[in-house]
């Protein structure tokens, strides 16, 4: 099992927890006597001051009765706000040999055994002063200063520790103060006890919390998690929803917008990748087209230039010397130069088409006249192959397009109509409005193109009846500049297979807006 943030939070606190009892249990144990010592210290030190301050500040020789009184009110108060015992007597000392002959207690007044018992204990701090260590095992210096000094002393009559302090008042009174020094060892034995069980009670409490706590920390965090997963696997639709403003909420907004960011990243690249997909399909398709286009050409090319090869070589060695022989040969030469010419014209306004070089200029002009202009111009060719040509007449319809490509398309339409022209040889022209669309068509009876080659005609250089194609000199381009031309205008064309013919149409818009 993988170690969790969670157990990790709870063995961290509960170890701080444990670590803190421990270090609290070994200060208890060595530095709490020496504090507490020293804290004595300082409390009986600040006891003599406040004593001293108020015998300096009265004549003990001339004071009345009444005014020791309110000192010893005051020092009541330092005694029992300091918890210490306090005793203040005049020492009177033997001139000759140096010892204290006697001692009478000012304060407090306390009965004649324990005046005795303090006397005793009192004259023994006095000779030390004057003769040295009189004291047993019991007593230890801790403390000498020039004015007072701090015992430690061991009571064995009632078996406890005590902080003495003596020291000299103004003239010949002394201070002698007592305070309980209770083994501190001792007491930092059971504050070490109650320390434990204290400390196994909030550690318990503590794991339980921090188990508590820490859940709300790391399950937002899993839910981060699975949702670094689910963007991992792609999906950027998973959010963080939670509304947090401390550090989980910052992380939580900042992979959303990490995941916003990634997302449109990805988005973009795909789209890049979809162009460039897209252009080495075109490029592909371009050289696709560029390899045929060069194949169609060759071919289309051969035989009109073997033929003004062969005419022209049989001008150069006069085959035949008559007129009407060289004048056949040259007309051959020209018409197969014009034919060449012609496709090589097509060709170029294909190429523009195509390749986005033929820019459309729209305008609004009636298509009826470019119709009409067109059905004129091959009046002559109507005539000579005996068609018979219907056109209705109509009110002017204005359309918006390329006024000279349409003519161009309805040109090739027509001319296919001619070329393919059969059965009661008619061919029949409209123009019908629609929804704000114009449709023209051109229909010649004849052949129907068969369904499987419909799709075909568009294409380059492609012929239904090859030998037919050629017998009017065609070349396949025609209807592939009427499709370029279209596509350019982005409009709709067609062709449609009747009975006892073919009809090809296209539509123009009548309005401006596409």
């Amino acid at each position: 099992m993988k170690p969790s943030l969670r157990r990790r939070l709870v063995f961290i606190s509960a170890g701080m927890i444990i670590l803190s009892i421990v270090i609290c249990w070994m200060m208890n144990l060595f530095l709490l006597p020496g504090y507490y010592e020293n804290s004595k210290k300082k409390q009986l030190d600040s006891v003599y001051v406040k004593a001293a301050e108020l015998f300096d500040a009265n004549d003990w020789e001339s004071i009345t009765i009444d005014e020791k009184n309110k000192v010893y009110d005051q020092i009541d108060k330092i005694s029992a706000n300091s918890g210490v015992t306090m005793y203040i007597m005049e020492v009177k000392v033997n001139v000759e040999s140096g010892l204290v002959s006697s001692v009478d207690y000012l304060y407090p007044v306390i009965s004649d055994r324990m005046m005795e018992r303090n006397k005793e204990q009192f004259s023994k701090y006095v000779m030390f002063k004057q003769l040295g260590d009189v004291f047993d095992e019991n007593y230890q210096l801790i403390k000498e200063t020039e004015n007072y000094e701090l015992y430690k002393v061991y009571d064995d009559r009632i078996g406890s520790n005590y902080i003495e302090l003596v020291g000299g008042l103004n003239g010949s009174y002394w201070i002698y103060v007592r305070s309980n020094y209770q083994s501190i060892r001792e007491s930092a034995a059971i504050s070490n006890e109650f320390l434990a069980y204290a400390g196994i009670i909030v550690t318990v409490l503590s794991v339980l919390i921090m188990i508590f706590v820490s859940s709300r920390y790391t399950k937002p965090i899993l839910a981060l998690a699975k949702l670094a997963q689910k963007m991992e696997e792609l999906n950027f639709n998973v959010r963080y929803e939670e509304k947090r403003s401390d550090e989980i909420g910052v992380l939580g907004h900042s992979m959303n917008s990490l995941s916003d960011k990634l997302q449109e990243t990805i988005s973009e690249l795909k789209t890049a990748n979809n162009e460039l997909q897209l252009d080495l399909q075109r490029r592909s398709e371009q050289e696709q087209m560029r390899q045929e286009f060069l194949a169609n050409v060759s071919h289309e090319l051969k035989t009109p230039i073997a033929l003004i090869q062969g005419y022209a070589e049989g001008l150069q060695e006069n085959v035949n010397d008559d007129p009407e022989s060289r004048d056949f040969y040259c007309e051959v030469i020209v018409d197969e130069a014009d034919k060449m010419n012609k496709m090589v014209k097509k060709l170029l306004s294909l190429n523009q088409l195509e390749f986005g070089n033929g820019q459309v200029h729209l305008e609004h002009f009636d298509v009826r006249e470019v119709v009409k202009s067109v059905l004129a111009a091959s009046d002559i060719l109507f005539r000579q192959q005996e068609i018979t040509l219907s056109f209705a007449e109509t009110d002017p319809v204005f359309v918006w397009a390329d006024e000279y490509m349409t003519e161009e398309v309805v040109m090739n339409y027509v001319s296919n109509a001619i070329n393919h022209i059969g059965g009661e040889r008619i061919i029949e022209v409209k123009i019908t409005s629609s929804e704000g669309r114009a449709r023209i068509s051109v229909f010649n009876t004849g052949e129907k193109i068969p369904e499987g080659e419909i799709d075909k005609i568009w294409n380059k250089f492609y012929k239904v009846d090859k030998a037919r194609t050629r017998e009017y000199g065609g070349n396949g381009i025609g209807l592939s500049i009427v499709k370029a031309i279209m596509e350019a205008h982005n409009q709709q064309f067609g062709v449609k297979n009747y009975d006892n013919g073919v009809e090809f149409w296209f539509e123009l818009d009548e309005k401006a807006e596409n």
